[in-house]
């Protein structure tokens, strides 16, 4: 029976990549997101491209990344299947390569338990290009996921979850249930439920 689902949260809780919001804001959105394309497909390491993407982002106003964070683009049936996993007795964490900023906000919204993400450095108002947190590199969620699992007393075969890109491969090796959603072909080859539509209710079904 599964007692843990841990969710990604761009491009799998949420519609988009916060961080590409965030380049809009600043004229180099294309630039940003084809860094962030090559790296949720594996052929980017996940820390070099996050320091570089983050770099990118120097002197962008905060109070525009609290603005940003607040109006992002859920996926559609993300707050409906987290409530389900929940009323079936699951604890259920969102692990982010990107932001606090967007997870620590949507937590209350769509109801899962806790976040891990990393936090933007901002300084009199403004980013300094520099970032830190709880998922900076490409093993960062398993390595969280396998603490977790510890502390809770849940196996692998009670876990489920459910990414889009590279950097949740590490979270695949911890659990039985591993849904690739609307996700990359290096993600989709680790996965045993693969979902192409951008509604997350379908996951209710497949387990």
């Amino acid at each position: 029976m599964l007692k843990l689902a841990v969710f990604d949260f761009d491009s799998t809780l949420m519609d988009g990549e916060t961080i590409d919001f965030f380049a809009h804001e600043l004229g180099i959105g294309e630039e940003v997101a084809k860094i962030t394309e090559e790296a949720m497909s594996g052929r980017l390491d996940f820390f070099e491209s996050l320091q570089q993407r983050v770099g990118l982002l120097k002197g962008l106003d905060y109070s525009v990344v609290e603005k940003i964070s607040q109006n992002l683009p859920f996926m559609p049936g993300a707050k409906e299947t987290i409530a389900e996993l929940k009323r079936r007795g699951l604890t259920v964490i969102c692990f982010s390569g990107g932001f606090r900023s967007a997870t620590g906000y949507a937590k209350d919204i769509l109801g899962y338990d806790a976040d891990f993400a990393n936090v933007l450095h901002e300084k009199d108002g403004k980013l300094t290009g520099l970032v830190g947190g709880d998922m900076m590199f490409s093993h960062s969620k398993g390595d969280m996921l396998e603490r977790l699992q510890n502390i809770l007393g849940v196996s692998a075969e009670e876990t489920l979850v459910c990414g889009d890109g590279a950097n949740d491969l590490s979270m695949f090796k911890h659990a039985a249930t591993r849904i690739a959603f609307c996700a990359r072909p290096v993600l989709e080859a680790e996965a045993n439920i693969i979902i192409k539509e951008k509604d997350l209710t379908l996951i209710l079904k497949e387990i």
